[in-house]
């Protein structure tokens, strides 16, 4: 039987979501440990979408598969139990049909949240990214809107980035200030390693008036990582979301129905 679950989790002392060596703290190695525990097998679970070291996830979703045979509350309470408290298990479900956490997914959501004030803060110094400067959250929002739609996100990506291709399509980007906090929403088909830093960094330095509006239009024109600004703070990256057919019978987060009517559309004919 495969099994979906959705997790949230606090990235600030992981080295990122993949399994990479023994004593290396991930979030992907403490979710296995709990779920072969209860299941008594050693289990793989498979993730919409890895995420770096610092990076956190309001709602994370994957799949693994199993013979043991458990309630949907049994799994929840138990891997939960086994889980450190920076993990945390939302909710379970069984996988409907040929559901994939990465492959079927239509839409992956992700926030950015910047504290601007002069002095860091204490309390949230590992879930914001912290800048001194007063950011401009209208002229951020602005040049964001160059990037919806299909392009070439070479400018955007790491150098490293393991992706054949650099074009994704983007359904929206929101920028908007809540008190000290100057705060990023956007979704895409998917990302490319680094993609959403990289345009937090160009879009501070906008706001900022470092550059002009006009940055984003340049730097998609010249598919060049090089020339394209510093990659921000893992610190204010969450995973908000992920988007799936309908068919799945897994909620959406509010934050999709803001997604254009041919994303929404290929959802239905899709489920």
């Amino acid at each position: 039987m495969r099994f979906i679950l959705g997790i949230e989790y606090d990235g600030s002392r992981f080295f990122g979501w993949q399994w990479q060596a023994k004593g290396v703290r991930t979030v992907q190695d403490e979710v296995q440990k709990a779920v072969s525990k209860i299941a008594n097998a050693e289990t793989t679970v498979i993730c919409t979408g890895r995420t770096d070291t610092g990076v956190h996830a309001l709602e994370q979703v994957v799949h693994f598969e199993t013979i043991a045979k458990r309630s949907l509350n049994s799994w929840l309470l138990g891997i939960n139990s086994n889980l450190p408290a920076d993990v945390r298990v939302l909710w379970v479900k069984e996988a409907v049909g040929d559901f994939h956490a990465r492959y079927s997914a239509v839409a992956r959501f992700y926030r950015y949240i910047i504290l601007t004030r002069p002095v860091k803060s204490a309390l949230q110094r590992d879930r914001v990214t912290w800048c001194y400067q007063d950011l401009d959250a209208e002229r951020m929002h602005t040049a964001a809107q160059s990037l919806v739609g299909q392009h070439d996100f070479t400018s955007f990506r790491a150098l490293k980035c393991q992706s054949i291709s650099p074009m994704r399509l983007m359904y929206f980007v929101e920028v908007y200030r809540q008190g000290e906090q100057v705060i990023m929403d956007i979704s895409a088909n998917a990302f490319l390693h680094h993609m959403v830093r990289n345009i937090a960094g160009v879009l501070m330095a906008i706001g900022a008036e470092e550059k002009p509006i006009t940055w984003t239009d340049e730097l998609l024109a010249l598919k060049n990582r090089q020339v394209g600004g510093v990659t921000a703070s893992p610190h204010g990256l969450y995973l908000g979301g992920v988007y799936y057919p309908e068919k799945y019978g897994i909620d959406k987060h509010p934050i999709f129905d803001k997604l254009p009517a041919d994303a929404r559309r290929f959802s239905h004919e899709n489920s």
